[in-house]
């Protein structure tokens, strides 16, 4: 693509999810966010695969009709009490309506559906713009939705954690494992908004740091499936040494940093009275992290076969920029000592 062009579209991009931040009209963000639909567009049908095609038009259906849903309510929220703003949604139809259409937009359980199959369609790089820039927008808007829907948003949590374990158990595609993994990371943010929104955004920043190596390693690797992970300690053996760690770091094991928002949020969870909620969310976490260890055991402790079907790829220098990827992998492995300032911060 020309560097022009995918200059403008990365500026829109950047543009809708501002627009979206500093809106208090729901007008103004719903428009913040079609422009992050319609600027990432063209950035997912690139490459002219007709898998990539379809994957764009899957996620343009549901994003249209996730924003049809977001005005209708606003406007119903209009019609009802008079008010455009963002913050003064107090009639419980919009407000249901509004929480469910933006669960749709970020892909929660059980309005999931399209994001494994859009995320399996696209290349690595877009796939990681997708899964983490573009949640920003939305979760702006539900972070300021938060105190209505109680109930809504523990059951959208809960459903999310468990299919999110639950879908990656069987797939051997790695952008898909990756989907589950963000509507399970997703749902643990969406269990504990309403008690501590400060939480919910720290979860999300280490979803995206631990999301974005996850990505780069692959990325590096040219890896797209279980069988091609295999071959990579050929290619990057320290890098090969370090995946598993990053990837337990997903599925949230101490000592790394993936552990410390799971246990924060356990905490609260606990504290507010919801031991229940907790536990399934806990069990729900083993789920995920078998098929981390699975991809572990895939990367680390075996060797790619030397059939017809499993040739090893040309061993081509890469061209891919190291530097984010040190960057993530240091903060994916090594940020859990920083929990005491983190929750000290949180508490004041």
């Amino acid at each position: 693509m020309n560097p022009y062009i995918s200059a403008i579209l990365l500026f829109s991009l950047g543009l809708g999810t501002t627009i979206t931040f500093a809106s208090s009209h729901w007008l103004l963000a719903w428009m913040g966010l079609e422009m992050n639909t319609l600027a990432i567009i063209p950035l997912m049908t690139q490459h002219h695969h007709p898998r990539a095609v379809e994957a764009t038009t899957t996620y343009f259906l549901t994003q249209a009709t996730a924003a049809a849903t977001l005005l209708f309510a606003s406007v119903t929220n209009a019609w009802l009490t008079g008010q455009w703003e963002i913050q003064q949604i107090t009639h419980p139809l919009p407000s249901t309506m509004i929480t469910l259409a933006l669960a749709l937009k970020i892909g929660l359980a059980p309005l999931h559906a399209w994001l494994p199959e859009v995320l399996q369609g696209l290349d690595l790089t877009t796939g990681l713009i997708l899964s983490t820039w573009q949640k920003l927008a939305p979760f702006a808007l539900i972070l300021q939705l938060q105190p209505s829907n109680s109930t809504l948003l523990i059951i959208l949590g809960l459903t999310s954690t468990l299919i999110g374990g639950w879908g990656g158990l069987n797939q051997t595609q790695l952008r898909k494992i990756l989907a589950y993994s963000s509507i399970a990371h997703l749902g643990w943010m969406i269990l504990v908004l309403q008690f501590s929104p400060s939480l919910t955004l720290l979860t999300l920043l280490t979803y995206f740091i631990m999301t974005a190596s996850t990505f780069l390693v692959f990325k590096l690797n040219k890896s797209t499936n279980i069988n091609t992970l295999a071959m990579s300690w050929t290619k990057a053996p320290a890098l090969t040494a370090l995946t598993p760690l990053i990837l337990l770091s997903l599925g949230g094991l101490p000592p790394l940093t993936g552990f410390m928002p799971k246990w924060l949020i356990l905490q609260e969870l606990t504290k507010q009275g919801l031991a229940p909620t907790a536990t399934l969310a806990a069990l729900s976490a083993l789920l995920s992290l078998y098929f981390y260890l699975r991809l572990s055991y895939a990367m680390t402790l075996t060797i790619s076969p030397n059939n017809l079907t499993g040739s090893t790829p040309w061993r081509l220098l890469s061209t891919q920029l190291t530097y984010p990827l040190a960057t993530t992998t240091a903060m994916t492995i090594c940020l859990l000592p920083l929990t005491p300032a983190i929750s000290a911060l949180l508490t004041s």
